[in-house]
């Protein structure tokens, strides 16, 4: 799947590159136009916390809503630029996309873990139509399918889910100031903090139809390449539950309960932990050492949805006379 995505961004980069110049100097400004538009979608997300390590592995259960707006201006017959503003949320929870039933899966469902992202992406995307319209835009196609390439930046804050007890109160806790996997202990060979700010390359395919003189609708799928394996807040290793405890207080203790929810996840067998703390844990799990997530893979978002854009008529001017 990286190996696709990577080649349709190079295809749709040369595409522009070709093209574009020949057909800048066959457009006149006068055919340019500019809309506005809403959007409706889904989200779902990619990462550590699916059902399997596969791109096909994403589940109705975990599918969140997305909203967005669009400023889009049609620069060459086969050529857009748009900007967009999109926020909506990405989940996954262990004990949701597993099940105790599935043998393959039943290591993420003693993994236990949980969490939700509210994503608010700011993006520049080209648009390239495989159906051209040299004239007005009121000539254009009925149906036009498309591709688009851009970048984007985004800000996310992923939070997990605790029922209460273990002298935590129930509610949503902030990740990322815990470093559940040690990012806050500082060396002792722990990773840094990640940034809430993050980049992506936003790439897909969508059709559009047009409604009547001014308004089209438009389906579309994008996937978001990222350069973090922290969207889920899972990525390495196991943190050991001591020296996140010693970071000291609600943040300290916080940490080293929402850093492994194995002892909680049903199964029998769970042992005391070898640093002392009074948490336990599953055999192969919540020790330092233990993997935790899968380090080597980053995360991934799917934008899919609908597009209504109303096209800002174009003001002509006649002809002078004297």
């Amino acid at each position: 799947m990286k190996n696709f995505v990577a080649l349709f961004i190079l295809g749709v980069i040369l595409f522009s590159l070709v093209s574009s110049d020949a057909e800048a100097q066959r457009f006149t400004k006068r055919r340019r136009y500019a809309s506005i538009g809403v959007n409706l979608n889904a989200m779902n997300y990619f990462g550590d916390i699916v059902p399997e390590a596969d791109f096909t592995s994403l589940r109705v259960k975990s599918t969140r809503p997305n909203i967005g707006i669009e400023y889009t201006y049609r620069m060459y017959p086969r050529f857009s630029v748009r900007g967009n503003f999109f926020w909506g949320r990405i989940t996954g929870d262990d004990r949701k996309s597993a099940s105790q039933n599935e043998e393959e899966n039943i290591p993420r469902y003693k993994r236990n873990l949980n969490f939700r992202n509210d994503i608010k992406e700011l993006s520049g995307t080209m648009i390239f139509d495989l159906y051209e319209n040299r004239g007005a835009y009121t000539r254009r196609p009925d149906f036009t399918p498309y591709v688009f390439v851009g970048l984007a930046a985004f800000h996310h804050n992923p939070k997990a889910y605790h029922g209460g007890g273990q002298d935590l109160a129930e509610g949503y806790y902030e990740l990322q100031p815990l470093g559940t996997e040690g990012q806050q202990v500082g060396g002792n060979g722990y990773p840094t903090p990640y940034k809430r700010i993050q980049i992506a390359i936003p790439a897909g395919i969508g059709f559009r139809y047009k409604l009547d003189r001014l308004w089209d609708l438009s389906f579309e799928i994008g996937w978001r390449k990222t350069f973090t394996d922290y969207l889920d807040d899972v990525s390495g290793q196991y943190a050991s539950k001591a020296d996140l405890l010693a970071m000291g207080g609600e943040k300290g203790k916080a940490s080293a309960i929402l850093s492994d929810r194995s002892a909680q996840s049903g199964f029998p067998g769970v042992i005391a932990d070898p640093s002392g703390t009074p948490y336990g844990h599953l055999n192969g799990y919540g020790v330092r050492g233990d993997q935790r997530g899968d380090v080597t893979d980053d995360d991934w978002y799917i934008i899919t949805g609908l597009h209504l854009t109303y096209i800002m008529p174009v003001r002509t001017r006649g002809p002078k006379f004297r």
